[in-house]
């Protein structure tokens, strides 16, 4: 049941992006927006299909979340997993320098000609003066692509906010990763390069796709969820950064990311009878 209820918050994700975006800005003319309807009837039916092929696959890790709560823990499981894979050396390194972390435990993509993925996750900034990170704030993303593709598959994924442009951009109202901010592949294996990015992406895969690639996807806050965590109406800035609303549910997750360096500063002391 947590699966099945997991997978339909994720196809309401998918819909949510072609609702908000997409058709706005296709709905000029009866014949687009009649056939942004049979796109958007067919990714619902593609992702539905491909959600019934991942639910009965057994996995320990596939266990679903139909709440915030259940999102945050799941996301403590998944940057655990992380920081313990040998092929994340450089993420584990380099995860302190981030100005923001987010969390996606989970993103369902499938795909016939045309094809949709969505998710939801958790975002946690780190206040530059004392490298303290926020409470998570909710977000849901997702996107959708036509071409020659074929399958299904979940993802984990986990983005580096390496920049003031884009941690600024995780407080607006939507972005598009790779037109409203520049998005990088993470470097992955001893040997990988990093890319300058304001966003760098990693994540793990099993399916039929093979590969991550998060290029156009739109990112939006999930205001229902934020409020419903934090018990008020609250926005990604007030949880972020006015740091507003706390909730000690998320204390685990939070005590996972890296802890602020301390510089000692050493005085020179003149030895005794010198």
């Amino acid at each position: 049941m947590m699966k099945i209820q997991f997978f339909c918050e994720t196809i309401k994700s998918v819909h949510f992006y072609l609702t908000r975006s997409t058709w706005l800005v296709l709905r000029k003319t009866k014949q687009v927006r009649n056939l942004m309807k049979i796109i958007s009837r067919l990714i619902l039916v593609i992702l539905t299909a491909s959600a019934t092929m991942l639910a009965t696959a057994p996995s320990s890790s596939a266990a679903g979340f139909s709440r915030p709560d259940e999102l945050v823990v799941k996301s403590e499981f998944v940057f655990k997993k992380f920081m313990a894979d040998p092929d994340m050396a450089w993420f584990r390194d380099n995860v302190g320098k981030a100005k923001g972390i987010f969390i996606v435990p989970q993103m369902l993509r499938g795909g016939l000609i045309i094809g949709g993925s969505g998710g939801s996750g958790v975002l946690l900034a780190k206040d530059d003066k004392t490298g303290k990170w926020s409470y998570p704030a909710f977000y849901t993303i997702g996107s959708i692509s036509v071409g020659l593709q074929i399958g299904a598959d979940a993802s984990q994924l986990i983005f580096m906010i390496m920049t003031d442009k884009g941690l600024n951009a995780m407080l607006a109202t939507e972005f598009k990763l790779g037109g409203d901010i520049a998005v990088a592949a993470g470097p992955v294996g001893g040997s990988a390069k990093v890319q300058i990015a304001d966003v760098l992406a990693f994540g793990l895969s099993q399916g039929a796709y093979g590969g991550i690639s998060v290029e156009g996807a739109v990112i939006a806050p999930r205001y229902e969820w934020n409020s419903s965590y934090y018990g008020r109406a609250v926005t990604p800035f007030d949880i972020l950064i006015k740091r507003s609303v706390t909730n000690p549910q998320a204390e685990p997750l939070r005590a996972l990311l890296p802890l602020p360096v301390i510089r000692i500063r050493h005085r020179n002391v003149q030895p005794l009878g010198s």
